[in-house]
Parts: structure tokens; C-alpha cells; sequence
């Protein structure tokens, strides 16, 4: 790689200045500045776009589980191996990538989410804990990582991770809410008696506040993010038990089989379009990562780019 390139775009709020401009009329031997040194961005901006294949990708996650655990009666405790084997080798790919590749990035969304359905399905039902259990010990699980996340002095701010610890956190974070996400719904459809289209309604409706939340109040914007990406997950698992449940238990009766074709589907197809679109138009990159309290460089997460002239 070239260590001087003009594309992608530095930051937003990046701006020259023409302090730095020579006046007319006064040659000078000064040296040209030094180029700037960007990461490239490893994780998307946060767009409609973004939702729309978190929820697909969160309700394949749940048809995708109980089709291996379920209907293939492979078993909860063998399905979560399985499925926690696949995690972690995409993972790994994922963060020795260079740079946001989609069909990476999405495959590790699904497969956290295929390995939270078999993992709190393994705990709630083989395990005993229960719905109301498992959601307490997940929700539990998930707070630590967002204190140690926050305490280790990296951003929680999703679309300005740059450095490998903190994309490594948001990962562990993510596996967390993949697996609450089934309890939860769970918990609302069975233990609360709601069932599953009235808790997909009910869970679309918090969504619905969330985004009035964002445009109409001051609410951190961060804060929002994460209480959203982890309704998703619930809202993804009602939506693929109503899609794939029999009649008899408030389901449209689809099968996981064909469910969860038709979400690959729809998630191909939607992985597709994103990759054309960040072809023609490159995500922006990010400063080089340093600790949040200390300004202590840190290591990043992606390909170094130089900005600048040469």
C-alpha cells in the first residue's frame, strides 16, 4: 500500500486551514507539512441500512439455531459448540482484516446470533435456569463488558472504534446481547404470556421510541445505539418465531427450514448491495486510536493510511 494516498476522505470534522497558505508574491523554501495518518474504518456507519440487516441478520440468528439445535435435532449443547467454533474463526477474520469488508462483518452479526439462540437455549431449558434467570445472568454478563469496555479507556462510540482492543471488546459485547436477545424473548413471549406477534409488535414499538428518542430529545446518541442494537435482538428472535412456530403456539408456521432460507436470502442479497455501495462511495477513515482518558496512543485496528502531500 502506498504510504501517501488521496482517498478515502480524513474525518468530517477535519478541515484545512489557510493559515497554512503561502502569500502571494513571497517565495519560500519551507517544506511541504507532513501527511496525515489515518485508520481505516472497520466497523459501518450507523445507517437505516445498518438496522435493516442487524434484524435480518438477528432473526436468521434465531431460525438458523433452533434449525441445528431443533429440527435437526442436533441439540442445544452440541449446536452451541458448533456454533461458538464458527463465532470465533470469523471473529478472528474480522480482526485481522485491513478494512470494512460486509460479508465478514455480517457473517460474524449472524453467527453471535445463531451462537446466542443455542447458548441461552442451553442454559434456560437444558440448563433449568429459565427465561427469567438467563435474562438476569446475560443482562448481568453484558453490564461487566460495558464496565471493563469503559474502564479499559476506549470509545463505546461504534462508529469511531479504531483500535483492536476496543473492536475486540465490542465483539465479546455483541455475543453478550446476541444471547440475551433470545432469553429476553423468550421471557416476554412464554413467561409473560404475550406471545410472539404481540411481542414483536411491542418490541417494534420501543424501536419506534428509540428513533423519536434521537431526533426529538438530547439523549446520548451512544446510549441509544446500545439500548437499540440490544432490542434488536429480542425484536429478531420474536420475528423468527412467529415466522417459523406452528399455529398452535402463535407462529405463521414457515419452519425454521424455510425461514431461515428465506432470511439467507434476503441477507445475501442485502450484503450485496452494501458492498457495491461502499465501492462507489468509501467509508471515511479515523484518527489513529488513542486511550480516552490518558491520550496514550493505542493499536489499531485497521490499515494505516497517510492523507496528505507528499
Amino acid at each position: 500500500m502506498s504510504s501517501v494516498m488521496n482517498t478515502p476522505e480524513p474525518p468530517a470534522n477535519r478541515h484545512d486551514s489557510n493559515e497554512d497558505a503561502l502569500p502571494t508574491g513571497h517565495p519560500t523554501n519551507a517544506p511541504h507539512p507532513s501527511p496525515a495518518r489515518f485508520v481505516m474504518r472497520k466497523l459501518p456507519h450507523i445507517t437505516v441500512l445498518f438496522w435493516v440487516l442487524k434484524i435480518v441478520a438477528t432473526t436468521l440468528g434465531e431460525t438458523g439455531g433452533d434449525l441445528l439445535a431443533q429440527t435437526l435435532h442436533v441439540g442445544y449443547l452440541v449446536s452451541t459448540v458448533i456454533f461458538l467454533a464458527a463465532f470465533l474463526i470469523a471473529v478472528v477474520v474480522q480482526l485481522k482484516a485491513g478494512r470494512f469488508h460486509p460479508a465478514v462483518f455480517w457473517t460474524v452479526i449472524a453467527l453471535s446470533s445463531t451462537a446466542g439462540t443455542t447458548l441461552s437455549d442451553l442454559m434456560n431449558r437444558t440448563g433449568g435456569i429459565g427465561y427469567t434467570g438467563g435474562a438476569a445472568i446475560l443482562t448481568t454478563g453484558l453490564l461487566v463488558v460495558f464496565l471493563v469496555w469503559w474502564r479499559s479507556g476506549q470509545t463505546l462510540d461504534v462508529e469511531n472504534v479504531a483500535s483492536l482492543r476496543g473492536e475486540l471488546l465490542f465483539w465479546v459485547a455483541i455475543l453478550f446481547s446476541n444471547s440475551l436477545g433470545t432469553s429476553s424473548g423468550d421471557f416476554l413471549a412464554d413467561s409473560l404470556g404475550i406471545g410472539f406477534r404481540y411481542s414483536a409488535l411491542l418490541l417494534t414499538a420501543v424501536m419506534v421510541a428509540l428513533l423519536a428518542a434521537h431526533y426529538f430529545t438530547s439523549i446520548n446518541g451512544m446510549v441509544l445505539f446500545w439500548i437499540a442494537f440490544i432490542f434488536t435482538r429480542p425484536l429478531g428472535a420474536t420475528l423468527g418465531d412467529f415466522l417459523s412456530k406452528p399455529r398452535d403456539h402463535g407462529g405463521l408456521a414457515w419452519g425454521t427450514v424455510w425461514t431461515s432460507a428465506t432470511l439467507s436470502a434476503v441477507l445475501v442479497g442485502l450484503i450485496a448491495y452494501q458492498i457495491v455501495h461502499v465501492r462507489r462511495h468509501p467509508l471515511t477513515v479515523l484518527p489513529l486510536p488513542v486511550h480516552r482518558r490518558t491520550g496514550e496512543p493505542q493499536t489499531p485496528n485497521g490499515d494505516l493510511v497517510a492523507i496528505g502531500r507528499p
